[in-house]
């Protein structure tokens, strides 16, 4: 694997790739990588020629500066893990590298993606997710970019952007990697004891119970219904739950049957912050 941490150097080393005619598969990351960060590489190979992954904690998604502070960096690891994995590439630049000048600014209309759900929660973070993002894409120029489900509405934010800008890229959306439990992958999951792990599972089982009675219970019901049962797990703090149409994220009232569908949900256990979805239909 080749690692990279200047802009430089990744552009000189694509180059080849770029004459040779080559499908180039771009994984974005932060770093504190596990098995669904893997799960995204190994999505990506069969439909690339070159993998590139890039770790950067990227500080204006970051509305709370402790959180910033508190995101763990264990790059070693994470390069034992891509070496093992047989990534191409590491692109590893530093905050300077990608923000050469730290007052530069950026706005892009998300359709309102931004002021629901994560968007409400943590003002400016999707502005500061396709800042970093379209730098990435402008960079290496991928044909195939791959994101986790976890990230839902991330996801749609950075296609919704991929229209804006007319980007010739294509978005795979790998599914969630959970544990033999269900906990859904995450690197915040090492801030959890082993009591923490547990009582994450509630946000799991509810999103098992939405999906399998989606379209049997009436939706306020079911809304109800799942809200109780996590309000009443030990340790679980709701931020929110919802049920939402796929593209606008919009919570919904009645169920289409030419329409995708997906539940949300964020709690919050031993104040660790914890995002998972379930796709319904």
């Amino acid at each position: 694997m080749r690692i990279f941490e200047t802009k430089k150097e990744l552009q000189d080393y694509l180059e080849t790739a770029r004459i040779n005619k080559q499908k180039i598969a771009l994984i974005p990351t932060m770093g504190a990588l596990h098995e669904g960060h893997i799960s995204l590489l190994n999505y990506a190979k069969p439909l690339s020629d070159v993998t590139v992954c890039s770790i950067f904690v990227n500080p204006t998604q970051f509305n709370d500066p402790k959180d910033l502070e508190k995101y763990p960096r264990l790059i070693e690891h994470d390069i034992a893990l891509l070496e093992a994995a047989k990534c191409d590439a590491l692109f590893l630049p530093t905050v300077e590298e990608m923000y050469p000048d730290p007052n530069e600014k950026w706005h892009i209309d998300l359709n309102g993606l931004d002021a629901i759900w994560e968007g409400k929660m943590r003002p400016g973070h999707f502005q500061g997710v396709t800042q970093v993002v379209y730098k990435l894409f402008a960079l290496v120029q991928p044909d195939i970019a791959c994101f986790g489900q976890k990230d839902f509405q991330q996801v749609m934010v950075i296609e919704h952007m991929i229209k804006v800008k007319q980007l010739p890229i294509t978005i795979a959306l790998c599914p969630i990697i959970r544990d033999e439990n269900g906990l859904a992958l995450s690197s915040r999951n090492m801030r959890l004891s082993s009591n923490g792990k547990i009582q994450a599972l509630a946000l799991f089982k509810t999103l098992l119970y939405i999906k399998n009675n989606f379209g049997k219970i009436p939706l306020l019901q079911l809304n109800k219904q799942a809200t109780e049962l996590l309000n009443s797990s030990e340790g679980i703090t709701l931020e929110y739950l919802a049920i939402c149409e796929t593209t606008t994220l919009k919570e919904i009232k009645t169920i289409e049957q030419d329409k995708q569908y997906v539940a949300l949900v964020t709690a919050r256990v031993e104040d660790v912050r914890l995002i998972d979805n379930m796709i319904l239909n």
